[in-house]
């Protein structure tokens, strides 16, 4: 009963933390894991092609083999240019500025902070006094008065929690808020890196309306000159521009909604709110971290690491004792129905926790096959690309044998473009998947 007390005392402070990810919605060129070339998403690097820092980040450890000191397993802190974030910095800027963030770190250093010794101590003492009082009273010939009673009462109350203090109950207890604060912190982090992801997918969609639009007023030119040669009617050219029309409305929507998602994020991580924050381009996912994915210890660990396990077996420790303090109050009576509805009770618990493993446990194995099909995807999507490459190269050549005309070869750079963009997409939704997958391994959240 006591943790569902504590519970109730703590939701008050974990809404108001959660409050700023809740209304959230919903990655430059690199080596992916065939070897095609592939930017996701982001601003262009200025200093340096992503493929470069790629593989620096993969030699790194090779290089500094060679010298005197021994490798750190610390990665070196970069800071973003200004007017720009990486998705490396972003959990580290979303803790170092978040105002929900550091609230509920101070939250969970006054919890830290507790001298359990000095605790017991005080109390020990706080019982000494209300035992001299009540040995007085009796003295007195005031054992039986109303104060007496109310120095048992209070005698009795700070006992128990003494008791538990002593017992270890109450921090037990204390560790299990500070890891339920601790969980609200990672899931506000995982809000921020979600929507990170969702903003580098919307300026992929963004430049793919780019192209549309590009290849729509090559048209709107054809059908201009076929028009004015009689070829067709004033109605098909208006319907035509109708379209352009319509596709720019949609940029511009799409366009304003990526400036709202960005001044959220701005907010999130302490940064002066202009909605034209630039995003860099996300990291790769090597297909060394995908070999490493083992679903059973993977599963294991993640099992390990869920708070929302953690607080399932403690409820269903809650009803246990219920169901013990009814054995004891109704002499474990199988005909009396208080101790039969509590014994279901209990058993009804059982199932719920059992239940709440099982989905866990479902939610996690389909994460791992997403991340599989992601990249089965993304292998496809590779092919795709080098297909429409060898095309193109083969309407260059017709392009300068004069069999084919500069629209036509337009036309062919466009499929590639196309082709590069559904790459980009999926190597987005497989680093996505995959992320997802780290959080649930290491932290236990599954979203």
């Amino acid at each position: 009963m006591k943790r569902r007390d504590t519970a109730l005392l703590l939701s008050a402070v974990l809404a108001l933390s959660l409050l700023g990810a809740a209304s959230l919605a919903a990655e430059g060129e690199g080596p992916p894991l065939t070897g095609v070339p592939v930017q996701i998403g982001g601003a262009p690097e200025e200093d340096a092609a992503p493929s470069d820092l790629v593989l620096a980040a993969q030699t790194e450890g090779d290089a500094s083999s060679e010298g005197e000191e021994e490798p750190s397993d610390v990665e070196e802190y970069i800071p973003d240019p200004v007017g720009t974030i990486s998705f490396t910095n972003l959990e580290r800027r979303l803790r170092e500025n978040n105002y929900n963030l550091l609230a509920l770190e101070e939250t969970i250093a006054s919890v830290e902070v507790i001298d359990y010794d000095k605790m017991t101590e005080d109390m020990r003492k706080q019982l000494n006094q209300i035992a001299r009082a009540q040995w007085m009273m009796v003295e007195f010939g005031q054992g039986d008065s109303y104060a007496a009673t109310a120095l048992a009462n209070s005698y009795s109350s700070l006992r128990e929690v003494f008791d538990d203090l002593k017992d270890g109950v109450i921090q037990e207890d204390n560790a299990a808020i500070v890891r339920q604060l601790r969980n609200a912190q990672d899931q506000i982090v995982m809000a921020g890196e979600s929507l990170y992801v969702a903003m580098v997918e919307l300026e992929l969609n963004d430049r793919g309306l780019d192209r549309s639009l590009d290849a729509l007023d090559r048209t709107l030119q054809e059908l201009e000159l076929r028009y004015q040669l009689g070829h067709i009617s004033s109605l098909t050219l208006q319907e035509a521009k109708g379209g352009r029309t319509a596709l720019v409305s949609g940029k511009e929507t799409l366009e304003m909604n990526l400036s709202n998602l960005k001044l959220q994020l701005e907010l999130m991580i302490g940064a002066e709110q202009t909605g034209e924050i630039r995003l860099q381009s996300l990291p790769q996912v090597t297909a060394e971290q995908l070999a490493e994915m083992d679903l059973e210890e993977d599963l294991a660990a993640a099992k390990e690491a869920s708070y929302e396990l953690f607080a399932a077996k403690r409820t269903l420790e809650d009803a246990q004792e219920d169901f013990k303090d009814a054995g004891r109050d109704y002499s474990y009576n199988e005909k009396n129905f208080r101790y039969v509805a509590a014994q279901h009770a209990w058993q009804a618990a059982q199932h719920t926790y059992n239940a709440a493993v099982q989905n866990f446990e479902n939610s996690f194995r389909t994460l791992y096959n997403q991340v599989k099909d992601y990249q089965q995807i993304l292998s496809a999507a590779q092919t795709a690309l080098a297909v429409e490459q060898s095309s193109y190269a083969a309407a260059q050549l017709k392009h300068e044998q004069g069999r084919l005309s500069q629209n036509g070869l337009l036309e062919a750079e466009d499929k590639v473009e196309e082709a590069r963009e559904k790459v980009e997409s999926a190597a987005i939704d497989l680093f996505s998947a995959y992320h997802n997958y780290r959080w649930a391994v290491d932290h236990g959240i599954l979203n």
